[in-house]
């Protein structure tokens, strides 16, 4: 799930966020384009596949049909669940088990502490699901450089979960060495073996091939916007707030909301949010588009690039940043709940996380999302987020019983939600992590400390959304992406899993940390105009004439 243009690339900490929202879900060198053209297990690893030649490798569509949605999608949007759930007569999406026993292992980032490797949800999900894993869970924090050196090794687990923002330096071309080709067992009519996996969408499965063949199992994601601009409704409501229409109305807003003396800060860092206010596209491979003049442009080369910095910077000038914010230290969101600040960005999953946390303690907070608006008021431009951003992959080499429990495994955590497995995964065993008040499962505290982002992040059904102790929140949240979804726009290269040329790989690096600094005033604007002088003569024009012959043989993404 990675950010995108409604929240540019970058943030606080790009890596963070991310990992924020893995956790709450539960993300070469210039030869002919061998792999632009189809790719090969041989040919260049980077690149990506055609429409035409990807079409043949993905599996069968065959939708679900065990739970119908309250608000189907709309525009992009996940679907949502509003109504309570019989748990009692839960449906089974995988009535036979697909798993043998044969034991293998799986490594896939973690945040928090990780259970213990005999704990009694990993015991009762390979019982379901007729499997037997052992887990190598590491630091989410830090996954990044181990995935690296276990790549680089000549051992690697026989499951790897690999997170596109991960996908830097030597790991994809490491991805297309070591992890097999899926199609002999998902492509086509293949995939109806496991129909859990038959019923991810297509554009999904699309984003899963690397070097020319399907190489991950995906966890589909909205192309909505992922990011919102939260506000504290009750005390807007309370102070007679309207909610602003355009970046001069935030602004204004904001100086009058400020009251340093009662330590009361409009917004904390809203750089995330500003790019969909101002239009900016995507970082990485999204970030480049063929405007109406047929130019092919990156992200940083528009004057919104600029202008977005600009206007958070007058954020800051004008103190209606907190402190803490300024400093870049702490978390904006325990300064938004302790209303310390009345604005801030955060992935759609804090949209729950916070209601369901200050339930008890804080029953009066409330909080909502600003729809988006362009700069000078009006409609936005917002563009789509990639359908898949998070994989799971069976490494090259594996026993075909191995690579059929990996998949059986998978199978069972995309079940969609309203089945029996869903709730094995999302909540464990019933009595001994959770128990049902009023209808609702409500998690112990063996739950909350076993049940974490381990099984979540070996596939995913469908988008949706659905909170059955807080449905409204579920209503708001896909209402929200609803209403963003019809500005979202996709760029040239969207739908593409495309893998840079190593020798670019760090082209961009410098920018983040440059945009921090800009809006605080440590940098100036001539800085980030110098370093967008530096991208181009370092290669970003050499790396636009790489993409112009990738799209010219490929297509356009839209």
């Amino acid at each position: 799930m990675t950010p995108n243009s409604a929240s540019a690339s970058s943030g606080p900490s790009r890596r963070s966020f991310l990992a924020s929202t893995a956790v709450a879900a539960a993300v070469a060198g210039g030869m002919p384009l061998l792999a632009a053209c189809g790719g090969s297990e041989s040919g260049s690893r980077e690149g990506t596949t055609s429409r035409k030649a990807a079409d043949k490798m993905l599996p069968t569509y065959v939708p679900s049909t065990v739970a119908k949605p309250d608000i189907p999608s709309k525009n992009g949007s996940a679907a949502g669940f509003t109504s309570k759930v019989d748990l009692a007569s839960l449906a089974a999406s995988v009535p036979d088990k697909l798993g043998t026993g044969a034991p293998f292992t799986i490594m896939s980032p973690l945040w928090g502490t990780p259970p213990k490797p005999d704990c009694a949800y990993y015991k009762a999900l390979d019982a379901a699901a007729g499997t037997k894993i052992t887990w190598q869970n590491q630091d989410g924090n830090t996954y990044g450089e181990k995935l690296g050196a276990v790549l680089a090794s000549s051992s690697i687990p026989d499951m790897v979960v690999v997170p596109s923002w991960e996908l830097v330096g030597k790991i994809p071309s490491a991805v297309t060495a070591k992890f097999m080709d899926l199609g002999p067992y998902l492509a086509g009519d293949k995939v109806k073996k496991y129909p859990n996996l038959a019923a991810i969408p297509s554009d999904s499965w699309r984003m899963s091939i690397f070097g020319g063949a399907l190489r991950g199992i995906p966890m589909p994601a909205a192309s909505v916007p992922n990011i919102v601009p939260f506000y504290r409704k009750d005390i807007f409501d309370k102070k007679g707030y309207t909610v602003p229409k355009s970046a001069d109305e935030f602004l204004s807003w904001a100086q009058e909301a400020t009251s340093a003396k009662a330590k009361v800060w409009a917004c904390g860092d809203m750089r995330w949010s500003a790019a969909g206010i101002f239009g900016v596209l995507p970082a990485g491979p999204l970030g480049w588009n063929i405007g109406a003049d047929g130019k092919l442009t990156y992200r940083i080369e528009h004057p919104e690039y600029l202008e977005h910095l600009e206007w958070v910077r007058k954020l800051f000038d004008a103190g209606v940043v907190h402190p803490d914010d300024r400093a870049n230290t702490g978390d904006p969101s325990q300064r938004f709940t302790a209303g310390q600040i009345l604005v801030f960005n955060n992935d759609m999953s804090g949209w729950y996380g916070l209601t369901a946390q200050q339930a008890k303690s804080n029953p009066g907070f409330q909080i909502d999302g600003m729809d988006y608006f362009g700069a000078g008021g009006g409609t936005p431009t917002l563009y789509a987020a990639p359908p898949a951003s998070i994989w799971s992959m069976i490494r090259k080499g594996a026993s075909k019983e191995t690579i059929e429990n990996a998949l059986a495994a998978a199978n069972f955590a995309a079940a969609p939600y309203g089945t029996k497995e869903r709730m094995f995964v999302d909540y464990g065993v019933e009595g001994t992590h959770y128990t049902v008040k009023n209808g609702v499962p409500v998690k112990n505290d063996l739950g909350n400390q076993e049940v974490n982002n381990a099984w979540v992040m070996l596939a995913a059904p469908a988008p949706y959304l659905a909170h059955p102790d807080f449905p409204e929140i579920t209503r708001k949240q896909v209402e929200w992406q609803q209403r963003q979804g019809a500005f979202v726009k996709k760029t040239s290269t969207y739908g593409m899993n495309i893998i840079e040329p190593s020798r670019y790989a760090n082209l961009s690096s410098q920018f983040e940390q440059l945009e921090i600094d800009y809006v605080r005033g440590n940098k100036k604007l001539s800085d980030v105009q110098q370093a967008i002088s530096t991208w181009k003569s370092s290669g970003g024009d050499k790396l636009r004439d790489w993409y112009k012959q990738l799209l010219d043989k490929n297509g356009s993404g839209n």
